[in-house]
């Protein structure tokens, strides 16, 4: 996954000021690479859970397509696990063209940003590099 050091920087920062609980948000992309980061709210407010706002999800669907744009990667934190997709988060990984990037806090001061594709259940990480 193509990635500018900017977008991992912004979604570690997001993941920090949302703990306790789990942030969520979108990367918004055009043929491979990174347009828009757009942070949302977790409607769960929860430690251990994400979903997307509805009412941020929509927004942000409309302006990706009225820009030509598509969902690059939807990222979340893990506040104390590792950056590895959880049995909760396959069984909910709806956008398969999408990465998957998930924050972990497990050490606050050094997030852990990895990306995975989810494809009909299988998960395999993707490594980020910058362009």
């Amino acid at each position: 996954m193509l990635l500018e050091r900017q977008y991992v920087d912004e979604m570690a920062a997001h993941a920090i000021e949302d703990a306790p609980n789990e942030c969520c948000g979108i990367i918004a992309g055009k043929d491979g690479r990174a347009t828009k980061l757009y942070r949302a709210k977790n409607a769960e407010a929860s430690p251990y859970r994400y979903s997307v706002e509805p009412k941020d999800l929509l927004r942000i669907f409309r302006e990706c397509e009225d820009n030509d744009w598509s969902f690059l990667a939807i990222y979340h934190s893990h506040t104390a696990s590792e950056a590895y997709p959880s049995p909760t988060d396959v069984r909910l990984a709806f956008w398969p063209e999408a990465y998957y990037v998930l924050v972990s806090l497990a050490d606050k001061d050094k997030p852990v940003v990895r990306a995975f594709r989810i494809i009909e259940g299988e998960v395999t990480e993707e490594p980020i590099t910058e362009p």
